[in-house]
């Protein structure tokens, strides 16, 4: 396999820079996965790739999928698996995919888990995906969602537990009640895609408590594995 040497994340740190391929950045709300997917776009130069900005884009630029999202939607329903599918195997189809891409908020579930190998398997092109897990104490997690404070001003983000603001506004989501139930429903979907994964080896863990470039240099570390 092609390599070459890289610097990781603005750590100063060389590090043999594998073929990526698929990746799964699995965390829970707050770990900082797309704080993360963009040191890995920086490092790796392939696309980060997020089913929400996916769906905005289908429905924004008129698509025959997007038209369909908005029928769904209109009627208060969640697009289904089948229809999300699509526009991920558009999007991956793309050019840009074939040296890796970086995936945020897919696959979900298992289902799509399924889905995804499937697909990738069907594509000579393409390797199998990895999924890395960024991990982060839950009280770690609760201090940096329920700290959210936002300035109305200017839009910058403080946390009251890192640093103090004036006249700040807290979101409505980022209440510990609201914190509790994102985690609850997370867990109920994320764990049978972690438990896939680890049982075909292609799963990693991270420690998500370390400064922004430790945390890639692990990721990065955690893929040179897995792929070796």
């Amino acid at each position: 396999m092609a390599t070459a040497v890289s610097s990781v994340a603005g750590s100063g740190m060389s590090a043999v820079k594998v073929i990526p391929g698929p990746i799964l950045l699995l965390g829970a709300p707050g770990v900082g996965k797309g704080t993360q997917s963009d040191e890995l776009v920086k490092l790796w130069s392939i696309p980060h790739i997020s089913t929400g900005n996916l769906l905005r884009a289908h429905r924004d630029q008129g698509t025959e999928l997007g038209k369909m999202a908005d029928a769904i939607m209109n009627e208060g329903k969640l697009v289904p698996d089948s229809l999300v599918n699509q526009m991920v195997a558009v999007r991956l189809g793309e050019p840009d995919t074939v040296r890796g891409f970086i995936l945020d908020g897919f696959p979900r579930t298992l289902a799509q888990a399924d889905w995804l190998d499937g697909w990738l398997a069907s594509q000579p092109q393409m390797l199998p995906v990895v999924a890395v897990s960024i991990q982060v104490d839950y009280t770690h997690l609760l201090q940096r969602i329920t700290g959210r404070r936002t300035c109305p001003v200017c839009g910058t983000i403080y946390n009251v537990f890192l640093k103090e603001g004036a006249a700040l506004v807290q979101r409505s989501d980022d209440t510990e009640m609201c914190f509790d139930g994102r985690m609850r429903t997370y867990e109920s979907l994320t764990t049978p895609v972690i438990e896939h994964y680890r049982a075909l080896s292609r799963f990693a863990e991270v420690n998500g408590d370390q400064p922004v470039a430790d945390v890639a240099a692990s990721i990065v570390s955690s893929v040179e594995r897995l792929r070796a």
